[in-house]
């Protein structure tokens, strides 16, 4: 049995070589990136999930998705939408999914921008693969209480990261060794 194929799904943010999802990538041959589309859409849901569907589908073999932020949303909205499309996908990491009922700091879309494109309501169903959400306690974007909320409609392994910010360069994090711990997880759910 083959290893899986990572596919990286980025959140809102641009180009970004610091990004722990970037450094992974770097590091680990054969992870694929969900492309970001283009400008003119950036915040547009339904290019996201297109993007991620193309991607997912163009994998020979078994996937592991690696959602951050915004990219977690994206990944539950195509789960659902995408349905048939999922049997490949074996789990999924998701971290620090946003929270829309947080005023995010600047820089940041509006909750009410993201909305009008789609973005909400978020998903409250049971993912149909397996999956581990982590979250931070003192996230700028997320509470906690909503993550943990998110982690049991899902029915994802909740991972409390403690005082991590929102997992990015602006909090402090470059590398995330805790992400291959969480990777090698799903991959040993797929043969046991």
């Amino acid at each position: 049995m083959s290893a899986p194929t990572v596919v990286i799904v980025p959140g809102l943010r641009g180009d970004a070589p610091a990004h722990w999802q970037e450094l992974y990538a770097a590091r680990t041959p054969g992870t694929v990136t969900v492309g970001f589309p283009p400008k003119d859409r950036w915040h547009d849901l339904h290019a996201r999930t297109a993007l991620i569907e193309d991607t997912v589908a163009d994998v020979n073999g078994a996937v592991i998705l690696l959602a951050h932020s915004a990219g977690v949303l994206a990944t539950v909205h195509w789960a659902r939408t995408h349905g048939t499309s999922t049997a490949s996908v074996i789990g999924a990491v998701l971290a620090t999914p946003p929270d829309f009922d947080v005023d995010w700091p600047a820089l940041h879309p509006r909750p009410a921008e993201l909305a009008a494109e789609g973005w909400t309501p978020i998903p409250r169903s049971r993912l149909p693969f397996p999956s581990v959400l982590a979250a931070s306690r003192n996230d700028p974007l997320a509470r906690m209480r909503t993550s943990a909320g998110l982690a049991e409609v899902w029915g994802s392994r909740l991972v409390d990261l403690g005082d991590a910010g929102h997992l990015n360069p602006a909090s402090g994090f470059g590398e995330w060794p805790l992400v291959d711990d969480l990777i090698t997880e799903i991959a040993l759910q797929r043969t046991s």
